[in-house]
């Protein structure tokens, strides 16, 4: 798509400084400077071997207790902004409705997923997602983040595009190099298709043989330094390739008897045994890995009560203070998550939002996507969902819209 990157940057620019004719503003006059939304000159690199993200981080613990709405300020986000910003929902059809659209021209959602429905031939996708782009521009939003799953093997949801090996394969055929070549090329196929992020690659190590990922050649290796080399290097090459990276799911499910999407699952390993898990979020941290997943598996070594995706212990204290990671967080898909739990993606919604957890992965319908940005807006509004959350959260988002490329 040549000359997206001029067009994303001067809008984004034009977004953060004239936001002002925004109706409902939310950015609080009392908020300090360093809360404000990042500048696209301040963005960390895209190249992922280029080090940590720049990006701010934001522990729960930091920010206020839960207080009214703030009064507005001429500049700044609104309400809705900061929270759809947060929101990565998905498509009933192969196409938008028009209330998915209009969700996105207002900047109620941040991102939209892809899955094999909606990437029936290179030509209706290329079309889909310039749509999907150019509605988010149209309404004066941050760029739209676009994503898909594209591992390999099983887990491709571009059947014509690369990686045909699976992770497991790659693991056993390939080395650090050539698994960066096939990073590459996966980020150029899904670039050229104007993809912004591949949810990929998996950084999941079994205890043995035996667990859902390893069942499905989803893990590289048995090996947490073998894993850590070539997930990495699979980042990288996407970066390579124009495409952002995204770990998963940490702090790891490679234990994992059953599918997470699909029950609950409890990972009893101690903290010292998930040392290992960890080698590979190090590694890739260190690398400046932009994206990390968390999982929808519940860790006692850390939280007892909370799945990784809805835990601060998790997301802010392990993966933020004690990793280092400065970056964008995701959620494991809610969607699933609830249905095993005899919940709502709402109520999930919110419990990760206030766990600090940056973007919201909605894998339902149309509708519930909708129902949880109701409810987020709600909290934002009442306080419950306080705005040092809203803000770290949304100047972390717009730091990596800054750095997407061409």
């Amino acid at each position: 798509m040549p000359g997206r990157a001029a067009t994303i940057r001067v809008l984004l620019l034009v977004f953060l400084l004239a936001a002002s004719g925004c109706a409902e503003v939310a950015v609080p006059s009392s908020a300090p400077a360093s809360m404000a939304p990042a500048a696209p000159s301040a963005a960390p690199s895209a190249s992922a071997s280029a080090g940590p993200s720049a990006a701010p981080s934001a522990s729960a613990s930091a920010g206020p207790s839960a207080a009214a709405t703030p009064a507005p300020t001429p500049d700044g986000p609104t309400l809705a902004q900061l929270v759809g910003q947060r929101l990565v929902v998905t498509m009933d059809k192969a196409t938008p409705s028009a209330a998915l659209l209009g969700m996105i021209r207002r900047g109620e959602v941040g991102g939209v997923i892809l899955f094999g429905r909606h990437s029936a031939t290179e030509e209706a996708l290329a079309a889909l997602v310039a749509l999907l782009h150019q509605t988010a521009l149209e309404g004066g939003n941050p760029p739209l983040l676009v994503m898909t799953d594209q591992e390999g093997g099983l887990i491709r949801r571009l059947t014509w595009a690369p990686p045909l090996l699976s992770a497991w394969e790659m693991g056993q055929l390939l080395d650090g190099a050539a698994v960066r070549e096939q990073g590459r090329l996966t980020g150029e196929a899904l670039h050229a298709m104007g993809i912004d992020v591949d949810l990929a690659p998996v950084a999941d190590i079994p205890s043995a043989a035996s667990g859902f990922m390893y069942a499905d050649g989803r893990v590289f290796s048995l090996d947490p330094l073998v894993t850590a080399t070539l997930a990495t290097a699979f980042a990288d090459g996407l970066a390579d390739g124009g495409v952002l990276a995204t770990m998963k799911h940490f702090p790891g499910i490679g234990r994992a008897g059953p599918n997470t999407d699909l029950h609950v699952v409890t990972i009893k390993a101690g903290v010292d045994t998930m040392a290992a898990d960890l080698a590979p979020y190090r590694q890739a941290i260190a690398h400046g890995v932009p994206l990390v997943m968390l999982s929808n598996a519940v860790y006692p070594a850390w939280d007892a009560a909370n799945a990784a995706g809805w835990s601060p212990a998790i997301a802010e204290t392990l993966l933020r203070d004690e990793l280092g990671f400065t970056g964008v967080t995701i959620t494991d898909g809610l969607d699933g998550a609830a249905a095993s739990r005899h919940t709502h993606e709402k109520t999930l919604a919110l419990q990760a939002a206030r766990a600090g957890v940056d973007l919201l992965l909605l894998t339902g319908s149309e509708r519930s996507a909708l129902g949880s940005y109701r409810a987020l807006l709600a909290a934002a509004r009442d306080g419950s969902l306080p705005m040092a959350l809203l803000l770290a959260s949304y100047e972390r988002i717009l730091a990596l819209k800054g750095v997407l490329g061409p």
